[in-house]
């Protein structure tokens, strides 16, 4: 019987070793349920900017035609993309007055894709990476 080289081994452990190196996910989910084929405008006041991993999330209360108001959620880009657009976590504040303009949902739900937020004074913040290429 022949034994194993130390070359031999060495080449064994590494290719065992290498099953145990888990592979990265590249899965995304689908931006499907948006329409990207419409655009709304949403005006009215922040509830609240969640600056959260893996998307940053806009409550925003929008007034209705019935004299009350409906709550809107809104999905951002990642925090860490969105810092490279010159956004902090600190951008929207609770209160704040804005139009934000989104991709909305397909099922007709009070929510959307971000697209861009004007801020009272003529401010605009956008992320122009996140909705260029739709992940379908």
């Amino acid at each position: 019987m022949r034994k194993l080289s130390y070359v031999g081994w060495f080449v064994a452990l590494l290719l065992a070793g290498t099953l145990l190196i888990p592979a990265p996910a590249s899965a995304h989910h689908s931006a499907a349920m948006f329409d990207h084929d419409k655009k709304v405008s949403l005006t009215g006041t922040i509830v609240q900017f969640g600056w959260t991993n893996p998307h940053s999330w806009i409550s925003i209360d929008v007034p209705n035609e019935n004299g009350g108001t409906d709550r809107w959620s809104v999905e951002c880009n990642s925090p860490n993309n969105l810092a490279r657009q010159g956004w902090k976590s600190t951008s929207l504040k609770p209160g704040d007055k804005v139009t934000v303009v989104i991709h909305p949902l397909r099922n007709g739900d009070k929510g959307g894709s971000f697209l861009s937020v004007t801020f009272a004074d003529g401010t605009v913040l956008a992320d122009p990476t996140y909705n260029a290429h739709p992940k379908y």
